[in-house]
């Protein structure tokens, strides 16, 4: 990185950890194991990973971010990402590196605010993915039995 240096990586740092924390298709690979019982380190390992890679490139474009995420995922969590977020988070990884390397913690902390406000989104679509629907359930829990709702017993017991 470039003139603010060390508060400029610290600041790209949080921003690629907001970013990556708010990647549906990342949290939902981690979140149902896809990238084994290591899932949440590969995880970790990728947004130091990104660091690292936009730090020694530092003109990279955002189709070289896809690329790179689109295998991170592939290998890591063989998980194909279709959903056009590749794009998105690229995009987002390349605006934020710019910002912080210009030194403008006011756009930084910005987008880091937007970035924020998908959180609850995010985790209540998770919640809905794992096993049960419960968010405190571990990956990998049994589904609870389903109930009958009452309309149904009310019909069952009523005509035919």
């Amino acid at each position: 990185m470039a003139a603010p240096g060390v508060e400029a990586r610290a600041l790209f740092a949080e921003g690629v950890r907001a970013v990556l924390g708010g990647w549906a298709a990342l949290q939902l690979a981690v979140a149902q194991g896809f990238g084994g019982p290591q899932g949440p380190e590969k995880a970790a390992w990728l947004s130091s990973a990104l660091l690292d890679f936009f730090t020694q490139n530092a003109d990279l474009e955002q189709e070289e971010v896809e690329d790179f995420l689109a295998e991170v995922m592939d290998n890591e969590f063989d998980t194909v990402v279709e959903d056009g977020s590749l794009q998105q988070v690229s995009r987002e990884l390349v605006t934020l590196f710019a910002r912080a390397r210009g030194g403008d913690v006011g756009g930084v902390g910005a987008a880091l605010g937007a970035l924020a406000r998908r959180g609850p989104a995010l985790a209540a679509a998770l919640a809905t993915a794992r096993p049960g629907g419960d968010p405190q359930s571990p990956p990998g829990t049994p589904p609870t039995a389903p109930q009958s709702p009452p309309e149904r017993e009310e019909e069952e017991s009523g005509e035919e």
